[in-house]
């Protein structure tokens, strides 16, 4: 029996069967559609246009499939990786898929390490192995790697890895460590921006967590971060005579799920992405003042429109916690897909596995409630108020397995600290 949880809870093992899962769904799904549709269509969005653009030497620009000049539309990190993937293997190249999808397989299969030492920190052996078994089958994880050239598998290997960093420089005095924390920081938030609204809660958990309080230490790691980001920022001032810390999408992301036409499960309308009356908008505005535009008209709707965006919101919260269903009942008996029921209600198990997972590390009076907790419970917001989809929350989903698996093991195994 003992050498079966030594088998059951060895890392490496969980890392074969996790990669082996990614490799053979892809390999199954690009058997499914032609070689040429797939060298095109997952980078016709955003990111792939973007990288598109800086593989052929044009800049950080278009994000539509069109030339309209420069754009701070996303982060830089992912684009840029796909543009090095375009620049070896040629743009809109089957090769170049098979790149970016096998990259996104090694961030999602990565972010097992993590996970599980984060996992063995808050709740021991057995805490680590369920959360790392169960993000290893994760429908969610496997799909998105494959189906979405996105920066999502990347941002959940870095989300995880966060908490694991957060757990671990609370413990340390070194200022080494502290920069290092804060470099982590910084390449996170060039990722993936929203990340931004936990760095002031996990810096703050780790700062009062430290014996002496690390305020000096704190500083290193704010300024490392800031130092990350000011080339980004000194680069969108350049271009467009504003300043745009990391991203300018907010203003379009409020007003596509806030207007009179906005529905809870968003399907690309009024998007300059698929819509060429916006996109004609977008480029005689220019992306800036088109922002602000939509920003104020989007602030105006939800302020004189109180019910329907409660609705909205409402609707937004019961899809990103049901893996993209608004109706989770209905489409379950509706459905009769084995698959969409799986997913379904594998989504469903984590929602509630996380909340009670909470429960248990209350109950324990746990010190990691707090930095655990705060994933799920604050991430998530700017998704009720804008667009809900399956990909938005993948950043925090690694610690919805972790405290699912909290849940799951009970709370008699959880120890207030374990050394990985």
């Amino acid at each position: 029996m003992r050498h079966l949880r030594t088998v059951v809870g060895s890392l490496p093992l969980i890392l074969l069967v996790a990669l082996g899962l990614r490799l053979g769904f892809a390999w199954q799904y690009q058997h499914q559609f032609s070689r040429q549709a797939l060298s095109v269509i997952p980078f016709l969005f955003e990111s792939g246009n973007i990288a598109h653009s800086v593989a052929t030497g044009n800049g950080f620009s278009s994000p539509f499939r069109v030339d309209t000049g420069p754009t701070a539309w996303t982060t830089p990190v992912y684009p840029l990786l796909l543009a090095g993937i375009m620049r070896l293997f040629g743009s809109y190249t089957f090769p170049s898929y098979v790149a970016a999808v096998l990259l996104n397989i090694l961030f999602s299969t990565l972010a097992c390490v993590p996970l599980f030492l984060a996992g063995k920190r808050v709740g021991g052996v057995a805490v680590a192995a369920i959360a790392t078994w169960l993000w290893a089958v994760f429908p969610n994880a496997i799909l998105l790697t494959y189906q979405s050239l996105w920066e999502t598998s990347l941002s959940a290997l870095l989300g995880a890895t966060l908490l694991w960093a957060t757990l671990r420089v609370a413990e340390s005095r070194r200022p080494g460590a502290w920069c290092g924390y804060g470099l982590l920081w910084g390449l996170t938030l060039m990722c993936n921006a929203t990340l931004l609204s936990l760095l002031p809660l996990l810096l703050g958990w780790a700062v009062y967590r430290s014996q002496p309080r690390a305020w000096r230490n704190a500083l290193l790691a704010l300024g490392a971060a800031f130092l990350c980001c000011v080339p980004w920022t000194v680069r969108n001032y350049v271009v467009f005579h504003n300043i745009v810390p990391l991203r300018s999408i907010l203003g379009l992301q409020l007003w596509v799920g806030n207007n009179p036409q906005a529905k809870v499960i968003w399907l690309g309308d009024q998007h300059p992405i698929h819509d060429s009356t916006e996109r004609d908008h977008y480029i005689a505005l220019g992306e800036i003042a088109y922002m602000q535009e939509k920003e104020h008209d989007a602030l105006r709707y939800m302020v004189t429109h109180p019910g329907r965006e409660a609705g909205l919101i409402a609707g937004r919260f019961v899809s990103l916690w049901a893996g993209g269903s608004a109706a989770p009942i209905h489409d379950f008996w509706n459905n009769r897909s084995a698959w969409f029921r799986y997913v379904l209600l594998f989504n469903l198990g984590v929602a509630c596995g996380a909340l009670w997972g909470m429960v248990r590390l209350g109950r324990a009076h746990s010190v990691h409630l707090f930095p655990v907790a705060i994933y799920p419970l604050v991430f998530p917001w700017a998704y009720y108020l804008t667009l809900s989809l399956p990909r938005y929350r993948h950043p925090v989903d690694p610690i919805l397995m972790l405290l699912t698996a909290i849940a799951v093991a009970g709370v008699h195994t959880c120890a207030p600290r374990a050394r990985d």
